[in-house]
């Protein structure tokens, strides 16, 4: 079976590759061969207005945002999205390989009114089928469950339906803007954009290791924020249910009972150039994983990106700091993050730097239940190092494909060396589709 399927990747890289050295020559000159610069933002308010990315969470204004686009009846139509088809080999006593998918696409409607913009969006995402077991495998990761037992070295798929909101902007003069969003899937207003949605980690397949220390909000169950932007600062608040979607990746979660309102959080943004954002959020989250269900968690978050648009492509980067504080025992996971992608024609270049706590959890074998009156405890930070590179083509109308590589290399906490050994590394084989102009 691991024949076949490495059989299988092996065919569609090596037929991806094949054409892109087949059409460079003729395609070099095409417009959308690289990221797709449409027209940018100039200040914070402008990109607000874009609403690229998710919830209300927002990127420098110069940001690309590859996208297909179109205009009816007074309404502004977007397609946003992405696919990858990797193929994940690991080393040590507990990698593990495997084909799967990450994928993800949004669909937006805006319309200008008096003084105001209505936005309605959609993102929707395939990885319940594409991803099975209910997980890929990634060394140290976790979060979240499988059949009921805690996935150990693993990432959980995404909901199919990963937003559905509605955002209403009143615009207060040319420095001032009111916001309003509510979704009863969606992402409040905590960090700064997500991983999937974030450009300088748009070639990356897999989830980042602090995710749960820094994004895992980013689907969340009725939500609702208010935000005021005054020229270079934003300041908002969310309500939202703090509960993480369950394992039912299928299922419309909100329509179920319990899901009401019981957490909120706080984020202020800075945009004091086109090429710079940074933000600083804090939430109480009720009950967020289903293991621990009667343990309430403080998040807090600190980001800054930097994005510059080059002659032949664009450089952004980002910079995070996510910390989980348990309001029971007052246990206390912090993770920081370190990640830039250089973009230049059709070629990319990335790396992504972690150090993030992790808990004894990763001490179970994988697939097993959680032993009886077990306690999660902190037991060291993991390194990784990663770095990956894709080259551009243009294989459809509209869509653009990257055949890519990626290398991890861990360091590992002592208490978990026995069982992971000093240095595990990672190799993931990838070809990318995006949805382009």
């Amino acid at each position: 079976m691991h024949f076949l399927r490495t059989a299988i990747f092996g065919i569609i890289f090596s037929a991806t590759t094949v054409l892109c050295s087949a059409q460079q020559n003729g395609m070099a000159s095409m417009p959308g061969m690289s990221m797709p610069m449409n027209m940018p933002a100039h200040s914070l308010i402008e990109a607000e207005l874009n609403h690229s990315g998710s919830g209300t969470s927002i990127e420098p204004a110069s940001t690309p945002s590859p996208m297909l686009m179109t205009s009816t009846h007074g309404w502004m139509l977007m397609l946003h999205g992405s696919a990858f088809f990797a193929d994940t080999q690991q080393s040590g006593p507990l990698g593990a390989d495997k084909l799967f998918s990450t994928n993800w696409t949004m669909g937006m409607a805006q319309r200008q009114l008096v003084l105001s913009q209505l936005t309605l969006r959609a993102m929707l995402s395939l990885e319940p089928a594409t991803i099975t077991g209910r997980y890929y495998p990634e060394l140290f990761q976790q979060g979240e469950t499988a059949f009921g037992k805690p996935i150990v070295d693993g990432q959980h798929p995404h909901d199919f339906l990963m937003e559905l909101a509605v955002l209403y902007d009143v615009k207060l003069g040319d420095h001032a803007l009111i916001s309003f969003y509510a979704a009863p899937v969606g992402d409040p207003a905590i960090g700064p954009i997500a991983y999937p949605h974030r450009i300088s980690a748009s070639e990356d397949p897999i989830a980042a290791l602090g995710h749960h220390q820094q994004d895992s909000t980013h689907i969340a169950f009725n939500v609702l924020t208010a935000g005021f932007t005054y020229r270079i600062a934003r300041a908002e608040l969310s309500g939202f249910h703090g509960g993480e979607p369950d394992e039912h990746r299928w299922a419309f979660q909100p329509s179920t009972n319990g899901h009401g309102l019981d957490s909120y959080s706080a984020r202020l943004t800075i945009s004091p150039a086109q090429n710079w954002s940074g933000q600083f959020s804090i939430a109480h989250i009720a009950s967020p994983e289903s293991l621990y269900p009667h343990q309430d968690q403080q998040h807090q978050t600190a980001s800054a990106i930097y994005n510059r648009p080059l002659h032949s492509g664009n450089w952004s980067s980002t910079l995070v700091w996510g910390r989980t504080r348990s309001l029971t025992d007052n246990t206390k996971a912090n993770s920081y993050l370190a990640e830039s992608l250089l973009t230049l024609q059709h070629n990319h270049l990335w790396t992504r730097i972690e150090n993030a706590a992790r808990s004894n959890e990763l001490m179970l074998s994988p697939g097993t239940a959680l032993p009886a009156n077990f306690t999660e405890l902190p037991i060291g930070h993991v390194a990784a190092y990663s770095f990956g590179y894709s080259r551009d083509l243009r294989s459809l109308a509209h869509l653009s494909a990257a055949p890519g590589i990626q290398f991890t290399s861990y360091t590992t906490p002592q208490t978990l060396v026995p069982e992971y050994g000093t240095h595990p590394a990672g190799v993931l084989l990838f070809i990318r589709f995006r949805i382009v102009q």
